[in-house]
């Protein structure tokens, strides 16, 4: 399977995921989401936006552009899944 064909079958499992996630679930995913890249920049530097926003906006990706557009959703499902099962370990949440 392409890595575009991955990008649409992850995008519509997104889809579907976020249509039946409350809002909590919705912020809790964002916040997971935000410290893993703030955890990425920590280590190797900051992540242009223009570069992101460019790949966002293209009409035919490369396939590098492609396994980038993949792996993202891929990271998304996966977080937005593991929230909406629940925490394994209920930690106390930080104040």
């Amino acid at each position: 399977m392409t890595d575009l064909n991955q990008f649409r079958q992850f995008y519509q499992l997104a889809d579907q995921l976020i249509e039946g996630s409350s809002k909590d679930d919705i912020a809790e995913t964002a916040k997971l989401l935000a410290l893993n890249l703030a955890h990425y920049q920590s280590k190797f530097g900051e992540i242009p936006l223009d570069e992101v926003l460019t790949v966002l906006n293209v009409v035919t990706p490369n396939d590098e552009q492609a396994v980038l557009l993949s792996s993202g959703m891929e990271i998304l499902v996966g977080v937005l899944g593991m929230v909406r099962l629940g925490p394994l370990n209920d930690p106390e949440p930080i104040h």
